[in-house]
């Protein structure tokens, strides 16, 4: 058995903000206010279901409320990648890095990818099968990564359509959806539009991921 002081944690996702003083501001808070990284992961996962939720539900209300729900996914997007970015952050600060938060650190991921992409499919304007697509692209994605992995290659986290790119992708969706004039709406549905998009770079990504993964141990 792996204890925590033995764990050596994999290659982090570059993420630009994890330096930033509110970043580690707020990660000081959270460290001091005794919150787990654990927590926080699960935090994250149930934003990302609540998100899915919200864009279901723009399928079975009025314009209004639809706008209020695509507002409202669209932050939650933003709170699952905060959540991301914390339970790193707190780990390192706890120094209590470990396998089994490992375990938090992935699984909740590719829940929170499904629960958005396949709501997205069940949006107003969405298609259901472009969404179930999707969900299986982002997690293939993700797979590729891990069995890269598991036979020695680097932990990549390369694009074009990595976890920030699909979620910037559908925070920007979300909110162009909440704001924007009826007049600017496109004669083809925005939402299938970027389930194409994530289908079409995730396979790419993936794609590239492999080529970079057997390079690496050619």
């Amino acid at each position: 058995m792996t204890s925590e002081s033995d764990y050596k944690a994999a290659d982090r996702r570059p993420i630009q903000s994890r330096n930033t003083r509110w970043a580690e501001a707020a990660t000081s808070g959270l460290v001091h206010a005794g919150i787990s990284p654990n927590t926080i992961s699960i935090v994250g996962m149930f934003a990302a279901i609540a998100a899915g939720v919200a864009f279901y539900s723009t399928s079975n209300t009025l314009d209004p409320v639809q706008r209020i729900l695509w507002f409202c996914g669209g932050l939650l997007c933003q709170l699952r990648l905060l959540s991301n970015l914390f339970d790193g952050m707190v780990a390192v600060a706890r120094n209590i890095a470990s396998a089994k938060g490992e375990i938090y650190n992935e699984v909740p991921d590719r829940v929170s990818d499904a629960a958005i992409l396949i709501g997205l499919g069940y949006s107003v304007g969405g298609d259901i099968v472009l969404g179930y697509v999707a969900a299986v692209t982002s997690i293939f994605v993700a797979y590729v990564r891990a069995v890269a992995i598991s036979i020695g290659a680097r932990n990549d986290f390369c694009g074009p359509m990595a976890k920030p790119q699909r979620m910037a992708l559908v925070t920007a969706l979300a909110m162009y959806l909440a704001f924007s004039p009826g007049a600017w709406r496109l004669p083809w549905s925005e939402v299938q539009i970027v389930l194409l998009v994530v289908i079409v770079g995730g396979l790419l990504t993936a794609t590239r991921r492999l080529t970079r993964a057997g390079k690496h141990l050619a």
